[in-house]
């Protein structure tokens, strides 16, 4: 008899048209902290899913094949915490690309031997169980994210008085400060929350595959374009998408997605006509938008038509009250993935970590805490197991060091000082500088005026 106090064991639908091999797969991931349960036709599938919530699915996509079903689709509107692991035909490829842009794990061909599904499996569970530490860290530690901050509170206000709705909502902030962490918190308390919530980094993608994408194309749109494609907005229709670094868009692809905005369209590259879509934008840029629209690289109406809410999400360096709620997860989530057992860390190591300034801010400091939890021979972090970047940086960054007799600085000198330290040490670089920082390269030559610091070329003509 389990205990009360164990948790609940982790349940696995396998859909599987063969039956032989479906039960072969639960012989290999089968577990005491697991439940096991089998389909083998669409009748059974739509049973099972509608009435019990599962962990994993193993879904055979032919299921969908003679009832004409979108079968991802409506199992993650059924289950939209399951990972989902896809089996699929060798000559229908598409389908589970497809699937994965709806949101599923892992996909195999049914040709696959069962012990390589029981492998892609277990990533699944592993994968959900980090998850789930994830899931309660947003609905639970998103609190603390805002910290003491008068400033965070107003963004988690305006947060949930935003989410219910569908307007379109802009998140400024520098690189790694928490954007996708707020878009899904959007989409988590939306009216679309059991819809698909699709995140696209448009500077990780050239532009015409950008394009591609987002909109899909038919076949012959261009060289390699042998079938039709359906892009992301198809996928995100009825949720989410979510355009990280939008400020990095070609023109061509920022007039396309004006019409998205205005008519709900999308038109395949290629295409003559167009198709419909029902989703909400939420885009992110860490570059200043309206300077890029002043200096005409950033189409005005666009900008007007995404910026109907702003939010701009503070640097960690501006909220460091939320620090050990931060530490404190980043370890737990380090601890999950890599079986070790630290409770925190001693006191040096957390004076090094506060004082720290973060230019990668909350993705530099999961790292850190990662590196840390890795390098630690106890179960406390101590200042050794650091990275030797935040162990030195009092001593090596002399732009941030304090006198003696223990005065404070305005804070815009110290930024002043900090610039023209970093501007040194990348001998004059701006773009290395920019990035080394966390801020666009506009940002930072706005600043370098707003503390008369001279570039490279005007120290030349001022000799």
């Amino acid at each position: 008899m389990r205990n009360k106090s164990d948790p609940a064991p982790m349940r696995l639908l396998i859909a599987s048209q063969n039956v032989e091999y479906g039960m072969t797969l639960a012989r290999f991931v089968e577990q005491p902290a697991r439940t096991i349960e089998r389909c083998h036709d669409m009748a059974g599938l739509l049973r099972l899913v509608s009435r019990n919530e599962y962990d994993a699915l193993v879904l055979d996509l032919s299921l969908g094949n003679q009832d004409d079903i979108d079968l991802v689709s409506f199992v993650r509107q059924q289950n939209p915490v399951a990972r989902l692991v896809l089996l699929f035909d060798i000559d229908d490829i598409e389908a589970a690309l497809d699937g994965i842009r709806l949101g599923a794990f892992f996909y195999l061909p049914k040709s696959s031997p069962p012990s390589d599904v029981a492998l892609a499996v277990n990533k699944a569970f592993n994968d959900k169980a980090v998850g789930t530490n994830l899931d309660t860290y947003e609905q639970t530690v998103f609190e603390e994210f805002a910290g003491h901050s008068e400033a965070m509170r107003r963004i988690v206000k305006l947060i949930r008085k935003v989410a219910p709705t569908d307007s379109t909502v802009l998140l400024l902030g520098e690189s790694g400060s928490g954007k996708e962490v707020v878009s899904q918190t959007l989409h988590r308390l939306s009216p679309r929350c059991d819809k698909p919530f699709v995140a696209v980094n448009c500077a990780a993608l050239p532009d015409a595959l950008l394009e591609s994408e987002l909109f899909g194309h038919v076949r012959g749109a261009f060289t390699g374009a042998t079938s039709n494609k359906h892009g992301l907005f198809e996928a995100a229709d009825g949720g989410t998408i979510f355009l990280d670094e939008i400020g990095d868009m070609s023109p061509i692809t920022q007039a396309k997605l004006l019409r998205v905005l205005q008519n709900g369209e999308i038109r395949h590259v290629g295409a003559t006509s167009t198709i419909r879509v029902d989703v909400r934008i939420i885009a992110a840029t860490n570059r200043d938008l309206f300077e890029e629209v002043q200096q005409m690289s950033f189409r005005e109406d666009l900008y007007y038509r995404l910026n109907v809410i702003q939010i701009r999400i503070p640097p960690l360096r501006e909220r460091m009250d939320a620090m050990p709620a931060l530490v404190d997860h980043f370890i737990t989530r380090a601890n999950s993935r890599y079986n070790k057992h630290i409770s925190g860390t001693d006191n040096t190591a957390a004076l090094y970590l506060q004082q720290y300034p973060y230019p990668g801010n909350i993705r530099e400091l999961e790292s850190i805490i990662t590196h840390s939890v890795i390098m630690a021979d106890d179960t406390i972090i101590t200042a050794s197991d650091l990275p030797d970047y935040v162990r030195h940086d009092l001593t090596i960054r002399p732009a941030l060091t304090y006198q003696q007799d223990n005065s404070i600085p305005p804070l815009t000198e110290i930024e002043a000082r900090h610039i023209r330290y970093a501007l040194d040490m990348l001998k004059g670089n701006q773009s290395r500088t920019a990035k080394k920082l966390g801020i666009s390269r506009s940002t930072l030559w706005r600043k370098m005026r707003e503390y008369n610091i001279l570039s490279s070329s005007e120290k030349e003509e001022a000799k």
